[in-house]
Formats: structure tokens, sequence, C-alpha cells
């Protein structure tokens, strides 16, 4: 096995960790680590992401159900118009997409081109989201879940897109909304979100089978490196600071996103 085989393996148990420490976060780095360090094509990475993202985050839903911290009817109203949009997406339209997408002058963007450039956009969002983040003093009162179902089957539906086309579980997404629209407690959200995620992201990954040759092998061992990883970051994340570790991890991925979008750019 050779030093970036080794490299890419030992980003997976990164990637567990961070989800392990803050709750989500990492699966913004599994298509980078999966495209730049594995050399893995990025529309097949975004296929790959939703697995991971998916496995990694069915175990992490799991411990959150044994407390009694996931609210299903929240997550069957948001999870079914992103169960369909993120499936349709990976079966019909990602394998639509031209090649290239457009040309600007001289300058030709292809389909890898477009798609790495839109998850680096993705990914300043979800830094944003994570610098800024501010305690909420509402979040962990507890009472009747007030539903708005028109904005979170709609926020469902656009999450569901962006998962279909990056490959990113969009928890940096959800969790607002479920904290705002449903009025969740944030553990509740939490672990809520993390079951809309796992859900999602492994129906999607359904709809790459048809259209994309799977390296199982490499597939699994990754997977299984995050799954390790989640749960020393479970362990870790209880000796340091929640809130200053994710906005550490958020300038982290800020940095990652102008990086992609610089590259990939200066690549056209």
């Amino acid at each position: 096995m050779d030093s970036i085989v080794i490299t890419g393996f030992a980003a997976a148990i990164f990637i567990g960790i961070s989800l392990g420490l803050i709750g989500g976060g990492g699966s913004i780095l599994t298509v980078p680590v999966l495209v730049y360090i594995l050399g893995v094509n990025p529309v097949l990475a975004t296929a790959y992401s939703l697995f991971v993202v998916g496995s990694t985050s069915l175990v992490g839903a799991v411990t959150y159900m044994k407390k009694g911290l996931v609210n299903y009817k929240t997550a069957l109203v948001f999870a079914v118009p992103s169960f369909i949009t993120v499936f349709l997406t990976r079966k019909f339209l990602v394998p639509a997409l031209p090649d290239p997408l457009f040309t600007l002058g001289e300058a030709i963007i292809t389909k890898n081109i477009g798609i790495m450039v839109f998850f680096a956009l993705i990914m300043l969002a979800a830094s944003y989201s994570m610098i800024t983040t501010k305690k909420c003093e509402d979040c962990e009162e507890d009472g009747p879940v007030a539903f708005n179902f028109p904005m979170i089957a709609l926020e469902g539906s656009v999450v569901g897109l962006i998962t279909g086309i990056v490959g990113a579980g969009g928890g940096f997404l959800i969790i607002p909304a479920l904290v705002l629209l449903a009025k969740l407690p944030m553990k509740m959200a939490v672990g809520t979100s993390l079951l809309i995620i796992a859900a999602k992201s492994l129906i999607g990954f359904l709809g790459d089978l048809s259209t994309q040759t799977i390296d199982w092998q490499m597939l699994f061992i990754f997977t299984a490196l995050s799954i390790v990883g989640i749960f020393i970051g479970s362990a870790l994340s209880k000796k340091i600071n929640e809130r200053v570790l994710k906005t550490g991890f958020g300038w982290f991925v800020l940095l990652m996103g102008i990086y992609i979008i610089t590259k990939e750019l200066l690549a056209v």
C-alpha cells in the first residue's frame, strides 16, 4: 500500500473524528480527500461520499436513538421530499449534466470542475455556519413541537438537491431548520438530523449503482475507518470545548473551500 493511499485512509479517520467531536462538518471533507488525495473522479467521489456519510451518520444516529433524542415525526416530514429529490438527482440529473457544462471565451468549464466549484461554495456556506454559530438560549427548552410543514418540506427538497449534487450530508442546513421550523431542542435536532442524513445519503447512493462502477473494497475500508474515527471523536469530545473546536474547524473548512475554488479555476 503506497503512501498516498495510507494518507487517504488516515484522512478517513480524521473525517470520523471530526464528526464525533462536533456532530457534523466532517462529511464536507470526504469529497476533497477522495478527489485530491486518492485521485477519485469528482462525480464518483460524490457517490462514494454519500455512502461514507450515510454509514457514519447511521452509527451516530443509533447512539442518539438509544438516548431518545430523535423525533421521528419531524424526521419523516423533512425526509420524504429530501429522499425523493436526492434519489432523482443522483439517478437522472447528475448523469444528464453536459460535459463541458459551458464555455466562457476560451475557458472550458467541465462537469468535474463545475461540481468541485459548487462543492467549494457549499463548503464556504458550511464554514460560515460553524464560525458564526451562537448559543441559542431557547434551544434546550422542552416544549411542544410546532411544525411549519410547507417550509420543512421545502427545506428538505433543497437539502436533497444539494446532497445529490455534491454528496455532502447537509447537516449545517438541516439542524438550523429543525431548530427554527420544528422548534426542536438542539440535542434532539442533532440526533434527528443524523437519522435524516443517514437515510437520504444511502438512498441517494442507490441512484448511483446503475450509473457508476464502485470499488467496494476501497469504499468499505474508507467507511470503516471513518466509523472508527467517530468513536475516537466522541471520546475526545468530552475533553474539548465544543464551541472553540467548531469555530476552528469552520476556519479550516473555509480555507479548504477557497483552495478548491482557486485550484479548479486556475486549471480552466
